[in-house]
């Protein structure tokens, strides 16, 4: 357990603090990260190679919300939008063009399409291993990355995201930023070895019903605990990035952490252990490509696609439906 402590240490060492948004960019680079040391040998050389890219570039679908249209739906799945039913084998279709069929586009735009954009980059990763394409192993594992662990989290899977019906905003970036950031050093987040999906369409669906399961024990403990603090207990004032900000005091976190009884550990660990395994799944499935053949490190090309987003992402901001905070 040291051993994993220590690890992890050095891992975060090397992840700078950012805004919040899914599960932060802080846990999106650790998840990406963590996962590459899972991969089988004949895969890790390349992953690891390019792990700095593949941990950095873990949050570009986030920079990407407000600036692409279509982006921000990916992220999530409003899953009380359709009712008791909607995660069983009558519920939600899982071909997208069936799910397309019954609800519309539109409609299911606005409540999210985190499964079915998973399942997509499936098969866009598969293609690529498929066309020895470094670029594109690169590009999709990084975003097939972030789309995972998002399909991880408890508040992606209900319209009350954020706590906005229940008188507790904030919340989103209480349970997906503020407590792994501040606790996630004494988690083990080491998983074992990628497994194959036999069913990867499957697997991203429980992890998206595993994790609505979890939604009225988020909300609900949260309710509780505040409760059990006045206002002055449960915020306080830090400086971050030479401002000083009000956030959920220390006292509050460790007192909601601890009554979740790691919840937040075990769907991080759920997230390390599925990116990992749909990385795996795609390549196993593009028949084995000896990526030792592979360049190494990405293209100036890449590079430069990098840069143009990056410059695009300083554009005004688009209306974003659904959720926006």
């Amino acid at each position: 357990m040291k051993a994993i402590t220590i690890l992890l240490a050095l891992c975060l060492l090397l992840l700078p603090a950012a805004p919040t948004h899914a599960w932060g960019f802080f846990s999106h680079r650790l998840i990406n990260r963590l996962a590459v040391f899972t991969l089988p040998r004949e895969m890790i050389g390349f992953y690891k190679a390019n792990i700095d890219y593949l941990t950095e570039n873990a949050t570009r679908p986030d920079s990407r919300r407000t600036v692409v249209p279509g982006e921000a739906a990916r992220h999530f799945l409003d899953v009380d939008a359709y009712g008791d039913s909607a995660l069983t084998k009558h519920g939600l279709p899982r071909n997208f063009a069936d799910a397309v069929a019954r609800y519309g586009e539109d409609s299911l735009m606005r409540h999210g399409i985190v499964p079915w954009q998973v399942a997509q980059m499936k098969g866009q990763l598969t293609a690529a291993f498929r066309a020895h394409d470094t670029d594109r192993i690169l590009h999709l594992s990084a975003d097939l990355g972030h789309y995972v662990a998002d399909a991880c989290v408890p508040l992606h899977t209900t319209r009350n995201y954020n706590g906005q019906f229940t008188g507790q905003r904030g919340i989103h970036g209480l349970w997906e930023s503020r407590l792994p950031e501040l606790l996630s050093t004494d988690y083990d987040l080491m998983v074992g070895q990628a497994a194959y999906l036999e069913r990867p369409t499957e697997a991203i669906w429980q992890a998206v019903a595993a994790s609505h399961a979890a939604v009225d024990s988020v909300l609900r403990f949260e309710r509780e605990q505040t409760v059990l603090f006045a206002a002055d207990r449960k915020y306080g004032y830090e400086e971050r990035g030479g401002q000083t900000i009000r956030t959920y005091s220390r006292d509050f976190v460790r007192a909601y952490h601890r009554q979740l009884n790691g919840q937040v550990e075990r769907r991080m660990r759920q997230a390390v252990r599925l990116v990992a395994a749909f990385w795996y799944t795609c390549w196993v499935d593009a028949g084995q490509p000896d990526l030792d053949k592979l360049p190494r490190t990405p293209s100036a090309r890449e590079q430069e696609r990098l840069a143009q987003e990056a410059a695009r992402q300083q554009a005004p901001a688009v209306s974003v439906p659904g959720h926006e905070e």
